[in-house]
């Protein structure tokens, strides 16, 4: 499996290491269902620990958020800083993973649980993710 960040490898390969032992990658530009699962895995853990650096490590730096619920489009770092700041650490948001789909070569949407000072929400994040592995978009909404 290959970790947000990392780029995808041209053809299978060996993984880089022992914790990625079961992943193979299937093509340039084509990330692995295992690989969207821990981008989505890294975003959860990183907006769950309000750590606002660490969630800006796992997008492009030209990424973009679409959230209707907020009715606003938050592109590049500077955007996504503000998002996280003001829906994830001044909410005092936590998620939670409920499931995950592929919906596209570089593409999954994440069903998840959201909890915090606004009550409770259930959502998809719908990422997207460029050949460096990085979250190029993220298109968020409610249910």
């Amino acid at each position: 499996m290959s970790k947000p960040g990392q780029p995808f490898a041209e053809s299978a390969s060996a993984p880089a290491s022992g914790d990625d032992a079961a992943a193979t990658r299937r093509g340039a530009m084509d990330p692995t269902h295992e690989h969207l699962r821990c981008v989505a895995d890294a975003l959860i853990a990183a907006t769950n620990a309000f750590a606002v650096e660490q969630v800006l490590g796992l997008f492009a730096h030209d990424a973009v958020i679409d959230d209707p619920s907020t009715g606003q489009l938050f592109d590049g770092h500077a955007g996504i800083r503000r998002y996280v700041e003001q829906y994830f650490v001044g909410y005092q948001t936590v998620t939670r993973f409920l499931s995950m789909q592929r919906i596209g070569p570089q593409r999954a949407r994440v069903r998840v649980d959201f909890t915090g000072d606004f009550g409770h929400e259930i959502g998809n994040l719908d990422i997207s993710v460029d050949a460096q592995g990085l979250i190029a978009q993220l298109d968020a909404d409610l249910e």
